[in-house]
Order: C-alpha cells, then sequence, then structure tokens
C-alpha cells in the first residue's frame, strides 16, 4: 500500500534555503552583504570620529570616538582587501554594472578605501611609535629616528583624501536612491531585501 503523504518535489527555480546564499546576476549574497553593511557600518564609526575631532576637538565625543579611529581604519583595510578578493574570485555571476558611470565610481570607492588607511598606516610607522589596533601587534616602535618623508606624506593626504572618500560614499548611497525613479534602474533590491530571492 503506497502511503498517503508523499513528499512533493522540489519546484526547479525555488531559492536555495542553504545559508550562505551565492552571488547572483540580481542579488549580491550573503557573504557580499555583510561586507558591504559591516563596513558601512564601520565607516559611520571612523567618520563621526574624524568629524567629532574637526568640529568639537577635546570634547566628550571627541574623546569618545578619537581612540577608535586607527584601529577601525586598520580593521577597514583588512575588510577591503578581503572583499576585493571575494568580488574578484565571484565577478562572473555578481550584478552587473548599469553603466560605465557606476563602474568607474565602484572602482574610485575600493581605490580610495585601500589608499586612506594604507597613508595613515605609512604615517603610523613613519612616526616610530608601535601600533597595535585591538591589541594585536601590528607596527612595532623604533629606537631610531622618524622617518620624515612618511610623516609628511601621512599629514598632506591622509586626512584630504579621506574627506573625498566620504563625499564619494555619500554620492554612492545618495545615487542609489537616485536610481530608485521611474525610467531608471532600481539598483536597491541587489544589496537589500532577502537575499535568497533570484
Amino acid at each position: 500500500m503506497t502511503s498517503r503523504h508523499q513528499a512533493s518535489p522540489s519546484a526547479p527555480n525555488a531559492p536555495s534555503a542553504s545559508w550562505p546564499h551565492p552571488d547572483t546576476a540580481t542579488r549580491y549574497g550573503s557573504i557580499s552583504r555583510i561586507f558591504h553593511w559591516g563596513m558601512a557600518l564601520l565607516f559611520v564609526v571612523i567618520f563621526s570620529a574624524a568629524l567629532a575631532r574637526y568640529f568639537a576637538k577635546d570634547s566628550a565625543l571627541d574623546a569618545l570616538l578619537w581612540p577608535v579611529h586607527r584601529p577601525i581604519g586598520a580593521l577597514l583595510m583588512l575588510l577591503v582587501l578581503l572583499r576585493a578578493a571575494w568580488a574578484l574570485l565571484h565577478a562572473g555571476q555578481r550584478p552587473p554594472h548599469i553603466n560605465l558611470a557606476a563602474h568607474l565610481g565602484h572602482l574610485a570607492l575600493y581605490a580610495l578605501m585601500l589608499a586612506v588607511p594604507f597613508i595613515g598606516l605609512l604615517r603610523q610607522y613613519g612616526s616610530g611609535r608601535a601600533f597595535a589596533p585591538f591589541g594585536v601587534p601590528l607596527i612595532g616602535a623604533r629606537e631610531d629616528d622618524k622617518i620624515d618623508w612618511m610623516v609628511d606624506l601621512g599629514g598632506l593626504l591622509h586626512g584630504e583624501m579621506g574627506w573625498v572618500l566620504l563625499a564619494c560614499i555619500v554620492g554612492h548611497g545618495a545615487m542609489a536612491f537616485w536610481h530608485r525613479r521611474p525610467g531608471h534602474t532600481n539598483v536597491m533590491p541587489r544589496m537589500v531585501g532577502n537575499s535568497a530571492n533570484h
């Protein structure tokens, strides 16, 4: 006698219940979203620290936020390297850029996200002072004199390029909302909503 309750075969186009969800041509998957939104949160913290330093130096807010600026900067440099590697490994299955301007904008963001913390770390090394973000020894103290050109380069470019990066991040978010208008390609669902829907 056959069982009355038989498992129905799964639909061939049903979204996978497994995690993490992969990148697809229409949506970013779980890992890409963790990189994106995790780094976005860290950028909120690091730029809040920079703004507090610029507009309210020696205030209670500055004292609270500024000590985390450099450690989070080092963490962001590591994350952007991992994120770039992940993007390259899955380049063939991720959503395509909607136009050349969007492609160039993303390249500029990646370049700045690498350059800004790198120049900050270069300045830190040139100063001769030890640096151990989150207790991890990254740069050891040196007894010799500081390396002036590294310190000068960092002082010249780190802050200014950081503000350019902030402007690019704000522009990136603004363009995502801009493209939600009728007649444009709405890119928001690529990074928000259910990543399992293909």
